[in-house]
């Protein structure tokens, strides 16, 4: 059975699969262009500790 005129069936699953992977990749990337990631997000403790290290380092 041939699908694509690839000649075999497992070779046209395998070319089909490989498409329909890219396309959701390159959907998955555009949907989540301009989203933040964890590193974004910074608690209060961690924003004080910034301000506090560098405080430190100016003194050093």
């Amino acid at each position: 059975m041939t699908i694509l005129g690839l000649g075999d069936f497992n070779v046209s699953l395998v070319f089909i699969l490989l498409i329909l992977s890219t396309l959701l990749c390159v959907i998955y990337g555009i949907v989540r262009w301009n989203e933040d990631g964890e590193d974004a997000k910074i608690s209060g403790k961690e924003k004080q500790w910034d301000k506090e290290e560098k405080n430190i380092e100016e003194t050093l």
